[in-house]
């Protein structure tokens, strides 16, 4: 069975109690040919570098990679060890995804908020460290580093991938890192101005465009799941996604706003006290369905497992290089990656390095 490099999955999709799953997730996602696995933070029992290193041991030809983990969270010597263990241990299929995240969560936290200039030193530190440079006298806005040394012999590529959504986070990506996650719901048309704003970066920088591995993240909500799943995957997530950043989502796809408006007007809405995706019930969420209009629950891949795979297809017309399949455990997947190896274009089948943040071009 050929390998689909250009698909992924998220582990511990959403919430998850147990982090041993993930071990059953990996070894099945390897058996079915998946290319690669992402994996989420979250400040419960879902910590990136304890994940990344059970992904890394409990497979072969996957790529691993963080989607993402955050700077500030980790004293960047900390981080380049945990990159530098990863690679190796994987022998070079590892990836350090790094975002913005959450400011309200930083303010409860105590941390510094991120900003683009604190990833772009970072990233400038972490390279150094692993070409076996000395991070000496640093002082700028990542912050006040007197001395930083991993070991002279390292001479290491790890490919560094953002998480981004907005067209400046997507063109200062395109301008320093090896690979971009894009977001959920992204319409067609929004994944097109995505990859463009990404390659846009990249040639103002002087680097080749085509170099920067663009992943596309697609909802996979098919309808060989149950009822009831199909709703807290799909209007669940969607809903939750709109009490976090709608408005950021609601403008990047072009939607009306007066929808978003309306939908966190709503009672149910505007007292409900957690994640829709997490704690609805069935009730709720159909409740809640009933304020999302078809077009923004489009965004996603639903219907037949055929139906599915042709919204695959859909990412990479709109100028994805690979597409995360989010919300779907591997084997929930396996309906449509079947479907989607009937359609698969031949071109696909060339193997790309394992690596998810290296080119495929």
């Amino acid at each position: 069975m050929d390998d689909l490099w250009e698909l992924g999955f998220y582990g511990l999709a959403g919430h998850s109690d147990d982090p041993r799953d993930l071990l059953g997730e990996v070894r099945a996602a390897e058996r079915t040919g998946l290319g690669a696995v992402f994996l989420s933070e979250r400040f419960n029992v879902k910590e990136a570098a304890a994940l990344s290193g059970a992904a890394g041991a409990a497979t072969e030809r996957m790529g691993v990679a963080t989607a993402a983990t955050n700077h500030n969270t980790r004293h960047p010597l900390l981080t380049a060890t945990f990159a530098t263990t990863m690679h190796r241990m994987t022998g070079g299929r590892f990836a350090l995804g790094l975002g913005r995240g959450f400011d309200m969560l930083f303010d409860v936290m105590g941390l510094p908020r991120v900003t683009q200039a604190q990833l772009e030193d970072v990233i400038g530190i972490l390279r150094t460290l692993w070409r076996g440079e000395p991070v000496a006298g640093h002082d700028g806005p990542a912050g006040r580093f007197p001395y930083l040394m991993q070991d002279p012999s390292f001479d290491e590529d790890i490919p560094i991938m953002l998480t981004a959504m907005g067209e400046r986070t997507l063109e200062f990506a395109g301008r320093v890192a090896d690979g971009v996650v894009l977001h959920t719901f992204f319409t067609d048309e929004t994944l097109n101005r995505a990859v463009e704003a990404v390659r846009r970066g990249a040639e103002k920088a002087g680097r080749d465009p085509s170099s920067v591995r663009v992943w596309s993240v697609l909802a996979v909500v098919g309808d060989h799941i149950g009822p009831e799943l199909r709703l807290r995957k799909l209007t669940g997530r969607l809903a939750t996604y709109l009490q976090g950043y709608g408005d950021l989502l609601v403008r990047l796809n072009r939607w009306d706003p007066a929808v978003l408006a309306r939908f966190r007007a709503d009672e149910l809405v505007a007292g409900f006290p957690g994640a829709f995706d997490a704690i609805g019930t069935t009730e709720q969420l159909e409740r809640v369905s009933e304020l999302l209009p078809d077009e923004w629950l489009a965004a996603s891949a639903t219907g037949s497992p055929e139906r599915c795979a042709g919204r695959v297809l859909d990412q990479f017309e709109a100028g994805a290089d690979g597409v995360i399949l989010h919300g779907a455990a591997p084997a929930e997947l396996e309906p449509v990656l079947a479907a989607y190896r009937a359609v698969r274009p031949a071109g696909l089948g060339v193997r790309a390095d394992l690596n998810p943040g290296r080119s495929p071009r």
